[in-house]
């Protein structure tokens, strides 16, 4: 018989080697993880990035713990498989947790395979995406697994701002390891398979006696509604992929760089269509997104966070090909009022756009703040200044126009010329003022109107009175506060000129460390 020379041995082994690692936690718990309608890591990055451009890191990494008989158990690439490749043609780097592999629980080992990824992301100016699905530390390694989170959360500390990091929740993620996702720009949840909570459910009932299941809990709907941790929610593994796909079309490498333009040639960018969206009435609501799709590029909004704190849209488009980010008073819930979560939303989509170079349209049809004991108790005036301060902080090319009402203090906040805007247009419906006309009316003539011989009729003279003199744009016109008051199908075609004039748009804020945003 021939021998078999050292190097096909060699290549042999390797081929072993390689073949171990791409089996992860073996065939049953590769089916076991199908069965709960979940892609293992290797399916999912196979989805996410472009074929052929995946570059696997530390596929052969074990882990170094005796303890609890893990010195008898070991898996090539410790749960964690992690590597860059391109999304659309653009560098990316991943890290997909691999519960096939103790669970996907964070080890000393697989949390530095992330931050060595994360370093390379940051040295090399690219997003990272961590896709999590892990029961949590790896218990059997005690301190030592904490300490291995403390060092991702630092790194994402020191990533933000730097460079674009994306958290998709594809499993479990609880205890300690939802703070990485938190820190992170855009999380990401799959309906029914994906869950977090600092606490999970039998800890819940222990301490309160609440009865509790996980989706209830920490679900993706849950996160969407309820507390806004979650920014999208896909109804299964792939529509999540794919919706990061989408959302890094609109955004660019790093803090340095721009966003993707893609091409666009000009036409009749007149949309008369926008003429007939108000309703006559000024009390009567509309749905500010049928703006929204008139003003901007065909099939281009990608919103953020659309079922938390409603009253307000957020989300990502493009206007002639360039990527903006917009931010909408939505009269269809609440009359586009702002509240708490509303201003917590917004704040943080403004501050993201500023991290990266995106540039704000701001839709603005406000009545005021929501009054109420619920809303000043918890804070309602320290979570509108975040709004205030995220607008007032914001160097990128900024937009307002004014479709309607703008009313007292949320006028100002709403990216008023006052706080740096940059051009402000508003509607010809626009009614810019303290307050609404018929509250302003009674408050102005209140002894004229209560000694009238019919006071409801000289209260609707003193409200036509006051209408006819601040309820409109021409007074902030006449003030500069306004740059053009317009008519709306003029929109689109002044939003377009307006971006190309502002793209060189340079602002320097005053030197300091940093300054310290209302939390």
């Amino acid at each position: 018989m021939e021998s078999v020379s050292a190097a096909s041995l060699k290549k042999e082994f390797l081929d072993k080697k390689n073949a171990e690692a791409d089996l992860g936690g073996g065939e049953k718990r590769t089916e076991a993880q199908h069965q709960k309608g979940k892609l293992t890591a290797r399916e999912r990055i196979s989805v996410l990035i472009d074929d052929g451009t995946f570059e696997e890191i530390g596929k052969f990494v074990l882990h170094r713990s005796k303890d609890f008989g893990l010195d008898k158990e070991h898996y090539l690439g410790d749960g964690v498989v992690t590597g860059y490749g391109k999304i659309n043609g653009r560098i990316v780097y991943v890290f997909a947790q691999d519960f096939t592999v103790f669970g996907g629980s964070l080890s000393e080992t697989h949390a530095e395979k992330i931050c060595r990824l994360m370093d390379l992301a940051m040295k090399n100016g690219a997003p990272i995406i961590g896709l999590n699905d892990s029961g949590g530390a790896r218990i059997q390694e005690g301190v030592v697994s904490l300490a291995g989170y403390a060092d991702i959360f630092y790194k994402n500390t020191l990533a933000s701002g730097v460079i674009p990091q994306i958290s998709a929740v594809m499993g479990p993620c609880a205890g300690g390891a939802v703070y990485s996702p938190a820190i992170t720009d855009f999380i990401l949840m799959v309906e029914n398979t994906s869950y977090m909570f600092v606490t999970g459910p039998n800890v819940v009932k222990t301490v309160t006696h609440e009865e509790v299941t996980s989706e209830e809990l920490g679900g993706a709907m849950t996160h969407a509604t309820k507390s806004g941790v979650t920014h999208f929610v896909s109804a299964n593994e792939v529509e999540c992929l794919l919706n990061i796909k989408n959302l890094l079309s609109y955004i660019p490498q790093n803090c340095e760089d721009d966003a993707p333009r893609y091409p666009y040639t000009l036409a009749d960018e007149s949309r008369p269509s926008l003429n007939n969206i108000l309703p006559e009435s000024t009390n009567q609501p509309y749905d500010m997104r049928e703006v929204i799709l008139e003003l901007t590029d065909s099939e281009s909004f990608f919103e953020v966070h659309q079922h938390f704190a409603e009253n307000i849209v957020v989300g990502f488009a493009r206007i002639a090909g360039r990527s903006i980010g917009i931010v909408a008073n939505q009269p269809a819930v609440l009359a586009g009022v702002l509240d708490i979560h509303a201003s917590q939303k917004a704040a943080r989509f403004v501050r993201f756009c500023d991290s990266f170079n995106v540039p704000l349209l701001v839709l603005e049809d406000v009545p005021g703040f929501l009054p109420g004991t619920d809303q000043e108790w918890n804070a309602i005036i320290t979570n509108g200044a975040k709004l205030l301060y995220a607008f007032c902080e914001a160097t990128v090319p900024r937009i307002t126009v004014i479709t309607r009402k703008a009313y007292g203090g949320a006028y100002d906040v709403m990216n008023s010329k006052h706080i740096g805007a940059d051009m402000n247009f508003a509607w010809p419906s626009a009614e810019i003022a303290v307050m609404g006309a018929s509250g302003a009316a009674e408050i102005i003539f209140k002894r004229e109107i209560a000694q009238a011989e019919n006071p409801h009729e000289k209260l609707q003279e003193k409200i036509q009175e006051y209408t006819e003199k601040f309820a409109n744009p021409y007074r902030a016109a006449h003030r500069g506060y306004v740059d053009e008051v317009i008519y709306p199908e003029q929109t689109r075609e002044k939003l377009i000129r307006a971006f190309e004039m502002l793209e060189n748009k340079v602002d320097v804020l005053p030197r300091k460390k940093h300054g310290n945003i209302p939390l």
